[in-house]
């Protein structure tokens, strides 16, 4: 599945549900699954890990639609053409820099 398909199946599933919650509602349960995906990183099995991977994209991707984000595009704008601090790929950024 791509990301414009991955965020279309979330608009179509719930689109009506999320416009009602609205983008402080959905950043809750966000932020809600990002702190159940590290504690499935810290101590979940590996089936534990890959559901808590797919909520927070799925969040992420419900997030993208409220604010009417386009994730494919908005990835491919920065990180394209590579690391967007040094623009290499591999990334040559010093180590304590980020990314």
């Amino acid at each position: 599945m791509t990301l414009p398909e991955l965020q279309k199946m979330i608009r179509d599933t719930y689109g009506a549900k999320d416009a009602r919650r609205g983008a402080e509602g959905t950043f809750m349960w966000f932020m809600q699954e990002v702190g159940e995906l590290a504690t499935a990183i810290r101590s979940g099995s590996a089936v534990e890990k890959s559901q808590e991977f797919a909520d927070v994209l799925a969040w992420l991707a419900t997030l993208a639609n409220i604010a009417e984000v386009d994730l494919d595009a908005a990835i491919a704008a920065k990180y394209g053409a590579g690391c967007p601090g040094c623009g290499q790929s591999p990334c040559e950024c010093a180590r304590a820099e980020k990314p």
